[in-house]
């Protein structure tokens, strides 16, 4: 193993990044033609164009190692190994192919090996590491400071700006049919595993060719040479994963997709303008509540990661106001979940659930409003977590106060067809799971629902309940005044006075 470590390290040298764009570009160019010839196909006349194809790129690339006579030579031989494959493609054939590709490949660039066991040597490193040369040289490439910062700068705004995108997607339908459009369905259908290893295999065969690298010759002390140990590859830039400049970016890509959606809202949802076909406004609100809090919730943990304090974006200037911006939009954003939630509950009654999510995206709301905070006011995250648990602790002490029962109850009822005459009928077995807090609710249902013997012994049930939550150990303040509403209504009954 450290033998050929050593091997794999002597044989890959320093590359210049400047060639490396051009280079694999034509390395991508004969996978593209491979694919063409080969992939699916009967392989023939196709395997020699390919050949000839590969010897052509390689002699662009290498023509300042060229010396004329060892090139003629080389062309010879190459010629000469073509001809078995014209006449028919066979396995001896093939390999006869191949090995006049690479002894011409060795004789027409690599001057210094003259004797046979060199070239043999040369000709053995080429077949065994020739085909990962393009996988290490390509994180070789990777590492290379320029690669690198530039794939770190647009690694986060690319993968988290999809993110949003599809968040949207699934919070807005007429984004999800925009994203439709660029139907990637046929992309899905073309590509393949077997074909996305087709390339790769393609692009490890082709690449010794385009980028010729022969193992020089050189003296080492023995010392060195009986325990070789292979350079480390250089490590990656990783301060610009999030170092300012990707933030920029970020926040620029953002802050557009954001306008976007904040413009479909304002036009659809506040503007109620009139939507696409086969699309309600029912469909469209409640789509988009929930993805779009998920989407503000990610947001704000982008924003308390790349304003951390004492990070390099802190104090920019240009970050400062674009992350205001930023979360503004977020808080819109909420706004217009708040909005869609509510335009479904006019439609589609109130639960605890419903509720909840209420709840929630006001605390969401907040949380993003105290995040412009920490920053404006140069406060730390403890003080930005502490002042959110003191948030959370007045809501969670205020909804421990509140009848949501009655209310949820109270609510279906007055916004049902029975009662308002508009729209859906009151679901008498979710007023009945909500227990004996819905009875002055159920009492008007039955009122107008005078046959519905289902619902009177179900009353008739929440009352013994009722009953049973009066005595002494039981007893609480919210039973003892609704014990007091029903005995007041029961004096003065809406048109029917229900048994029990």
């Amino acid at each position: 193993m450290t033998s050929l470590a050593s091997t794999i390290a002597a044989d890959i040298q320093p590359i210049r990044p400047s060639s490396i764009p051009a280079k694999l570009g034509l390395a991508l160019g004969l996978a593209a033609l491979a694919d063409w010839l080969f992939y699916g196909e009967r392989i023939g006349l196709s395997l020699t164009l390919f050949a000839v194809a590969t010897a052509c790129v390689s002699m662009l690339f290498n023509h300042a190692a060229l010396d004329l006579r060892r090139a003629m030579t080389g062309a010879a031989i190459l010629v000469a190994g073509l001809v078995p494959a014209m006449e028919e493609l066979n396995t001896l054939s093939f390999l006869i192919l191949v090995a006049s590709l690479t002894i011409a490949l060795l004789l027409a660039t690599n001057p210094e090996t003259t004797e046979l066991p060199g070239r043999a040597r040369a000709l053995r490193n080429f077949f065994l590491l020739g085909p990962f040369r393009f996988f290490l040289e390509a994180l070789q490439v990777f590492n290379m400071s320029g690669f690198t910062r530039g794939v770190a700068l647009w690694l986060m705004p690319a993968v988290l700006g999809t993110v949003f995108i599809a968040l949207f997607a699934a919070a807005n339908p007429v984004i999800e049919q925009w994203v439709s459009l660029l139907n990637p369905q046929v992309i899905v259908e073309y590509v393949s595993v077997w074909r996305l290893l087709f390339w790769t295999m393609m692009l490890a065969l082709v690449w010794p060719f385009i980028h010729v690298r022969w193992r020089r010759s050189t003296s080492v002390p023995a010392t060195v040479a009986d325990d070789p140990v292979p350079p480390p590859l250089p490590s990656l830039v990783s301060a610009e994963f999030l170092g300012p400049s990707t933030i920029l970016r970020s926040l620029i890509l953002f802050n557009l997709l954001f306008a976007a959606q904040s413009v479909l809202d304002g036009i659809y949802l506040w503007g109620h303008a009139a939507l696409p076909t086969n699309l309600t406004y029912a469909a469209y609100a409640h789509r988009g509540a929930y993805p779009l809090i998920a989407t503000a919730l990610l947001a704000a943990a982008f924003v308390l990661v790349a304003m951390r304090p004492g990070g390099p974006a802190e104090k920019s200037t240009v970050i400062r106001p674009l992350v205001y911006l930023w979360v503004g939009q977020n808080v819109l954003l909420v706004a217009s979940s708040i909005l869609r939630l509510d335009l479904y509950v006019d439609i589609y009654m109130l639960t605890y659930w419903r509720i909840a999510a209420f709840i929630w995206m006001a605390l969401v709301a907040l949380g993003l409003i105290l995040i412009v905070a920490r920053i404006a006011l140069d406060r730390s995250n403890q003080w930005l977590v502490g002042v959110n648990l003191i948030a959370l602790t007045i809501v969670l002490y205020s909804c421990s106060l509140v009848n949501f029962d009655a209310f949820i109850a109270d609510y279906n009822l007055s916004h049902s067809n029975e009662i308002s005459g508009k729209g859906l009928n009151i679901d008498a077995n979710y007023l009945l799971s909500l227990g004996p807090q819905a009875l002055p609710a159920l009492d008007k249902v039955i009122a107008h629902r005078s046959n519905d013997n289902c619902l009177v012994s179900g009353r008739d049930r929440l009352v013994e309940v009722q009953r049973r939550d009066l005595a002494w150990r039981a007893w609480g303040f919210r039973s003892w005044r609704l014990q007091r509403r029903l005995d007041a209504e029961a004096k003065n009954p809406p048109g029917h006075q229900p048994a029990g």
